[in-house]
């Protein structure tokens, strides 16, 4: 009988443990910022979303997210502005700076939904950051939707008091499968 007991709560841990692993559907993830520029709002986007997701909206001890992606896929609507934004010094500067990162520290329930509260690490600048996010299941797949802010000139992006907006707002959509 205790073996039986052992087996059934061995067998439980392992799915619990194993089900709060997330893979993300890249190819239709939503990366998208929205920054006031001097003629109305630019909007963007970038693809190719890489990210190891652990996550138990019911034991948050354990749940982490690492994020990863190019900036050379930004994309504006308009080549010559994506251009731009990827070879200037005080904006991405792709070459010299191949990568835009997440790391959570820590995800807590919130009144809304959850916070990972965690660092990003832009043009080689770390700096904390909070993430609001949702996250809906359905059986073995979900999405996880987020949105939050940051100070360009806290990642050396932009010129300093120039016509582009001081606060970039970046917005998540990432679908997933366990």
């Amino acid at each position: 009988m205790k073996m039986k007991l052992f087996l059934l709560l061995s067998t439980i841990a392992a799915g619990s443990f194993f089900s709060e692993k997330w893979n993300v559907d890249a190819s239709a993830a939503k990366v998208s910022f929205a920054v006031k520029g001097p003629f109305g709002t630019v909007h963007g986007d970038f693809t190719g979303l890489k990210a190891t997701i652990q996550f138990n909206e019911h034991d948050l001890t354990g749940s982490s997210i690492t994020a990863e992606i190019d900036p050379k896929t930004v994309a504006t609507g308009i080549g010559l502005r994506n251009r731009h934004l990827r070879t200037e010094e005080q904006y991405l500067n792709t070459d010299k700076y191949p990568s835009i990162s997440f790391r959570s520290k820590k995800i807590e329930k919130t009144e809304a939904g959850f916070m990972a509260r965690g660092e990003l690490t832009l043009k080689g600048v770390t700096k904390p950051v909070d993430v609001a996010f949702t996250f809906n299941a359905t059986g073995g797949s979900g999405v996880f939707k987020g949105e939050f802010t940051i100070k360009r000139a806290d990642f050396n992006i932009g010129k300093p008091g120039g016509s582009t907006g001081e606060v970039i707002t970046l917005t998540l959509e990432v679908p997933v499968k366990k």
